[in-house]
C-alpha cells in the first residue's frame, strides 16, 4: 500500500512538474508530450488532447507534438482525425519512418490500407505508446 501511495505522489509530482515546464514555456515538446503520455496512461485522453492542442498553438506544426496528437486519436478510436495529422506531418516530412508507421498502423486500426507512402514494416510491438498502464483517474492534476 505505501508503494503505491509513494508511487502515485511520484506520478502527481513528475506532472506537475511537466505542467510548470509548460507554463513557463508553452512550446515545450520535450515537456507536452510526456504529460500527454502520462495522462493518456490515467485514462485522460481528452487532458492529453488539451496538452498538446496548447503545444501545437504555440509551435504549430511541430511533427512530434502532431505524431503524439494523432497517436492519442488513434488510441480513442478517431482513426480519420489521426490520419489527417499523419498526412499533415509528412507533408512537411515525407520520409519520416515513425510518421509512415504510425499512419500505417493507424489504417490497420481502422481496417484500410493505403499504398501511397505508408509502406514501412510496423516497429518494435506496433503499438503507440505501448507501455502504458491504465490505473488512475483524471483531473488529479492542475489545469492551466
Amino acid at each position: 500500500m505505501r508503494e503505491r501511495i509513494a508511487h502515485a505522489l511520484g506520478r502527481d509530482a513528475d506532472e506537475n512538474a511537466l505542467r510548470d515546464a509548460l507554463k513557463q514555456q508553452p512550446d515545450n515538446v520535450d515537456a507536452a508530450i510526456p504529460l500527454a503520455r502520462a495522462l493518456l496512461a490515467r485514462k485522460c485522453p481528452n487532458d492529453a488532447i488539451e496538452v498538446l492542442d496548447g503545444i501545437l498553438l504555440a509551435a504549430p506544426g511541430d511533427l512530434r507534438a502532431l505524431n503524439a496528437k494523432a497517436v492519442v486519436l488513434d488510441h480513442e478510436g478517431r482513426h480519420q482525425e489521426a490520419q489527417e495529422l499523419y498526412r499533415q506531418a509528412l507533408a512537411a516530412e515525407p520520409a519520416n519512418p515513425m510518421l509512415r508507421n504510425n499512419l500505417k498502423l493507424s489504417l490497420a486500426f481502422e481496417g484500410k490500407t493505403e499504398t501511397h507512402g505508408a509502406n514501412p514494416a510496423p516497429q518494435q510491438d506496433g503499438r503507440p505508446f505501448a507501455a502504458l498502464s491504465r490505473t488512475s483517474q483524471c483531473g488529479s492534476g492542475s489545469k492551466s
